[in-house]
């Protein structure tokens, strides 16, 4: 009975932190891909002299590369970056409108990219409203795309842990509006005759 016990707790509480990555959060703050990825947090990134704005840079690149892949393009802007004690966190969110319909095959898209880029596929959240993927690197980076309030699309990349040092704004430039000094980020209000297709 006990052991019963013990597989229903694991089991609910994996069910509780998959579900709450779904949570009707308007911005990224909420369920980072730390919890979600398990980000690996050794001492390897930092043995090798990488420190937290390498990290940021590392963390940028791989960002851009998988917006790049959308097809058709998506607008996106900088969601916040937060830093930890040895590891740093960057956002983007997107901007477009991705009706209900098209949600999967806006992950389908990510998920091959990640796949062919040799990112292990983490876990998938497979909400209809709220869906989301995580993947990370083999150097311990998490990556990851989910869906919250209003249908609003979300990447983040967490470091793994990396020396400490001072982490610069992204010198990527967004495709739209950067919405500076805004927060919140506005909902997704740019429409795509193929992404907002069947949107309300």
């Amino acid at each position: 009975m006990k052991r019963r016990f013990q597989i229903v707790a694991v089991t609910l509480a994996a069910g509780f932190a998959l579900s709450s990555c779904g949570s009707d959060d308007g911005q990224s703050g909420g369920g980072s891909t730390k919890a979600s990825t398990g980000s690996t947090k050794s001492a390897t990134n930092k043995e090798s002299g990488m420190n937290m704005q390498e990290a940021a840079e590392r963390s940028d690149s791989m960002l851009d590369a998988v917006l790049k892949e959308i097809n058709p393009e998506v607008q996106w802007a900088h969601g916040p970056t937060t830093t930890g004690s040895c590891d740093v966190t960057r956002r983007r969110t997107v901007m477009t409108i991705v009706s209900a319909e098209r949600r999967q095959n806006f992950l389908d898209q990510v998920e091959k990219f990640w796949r062919k880029s040799d990112y292990r596929i983490k876990a998938k959240n497979n909400d209809e409203m709220f869906p989301a993927v995580y993947a990370q690197t083999k150097a311990g980076f998490g990556i990851s795309v989910s869906f919250r309030g209003k249908g609003q699309a979300f990447f983040e990349a967490d470091s793994p842990c990396v020396k400490e040092s001072k982490v610069a704004d992204s010198a990527s430039k967004p495709n739209g509006p950067a919405y500076e000094g805004v927060y919140p980020l506005p909902r997704p209000n740019v429409h795509s005759d193929y992404w907002s297709a069947g949107a309300s």
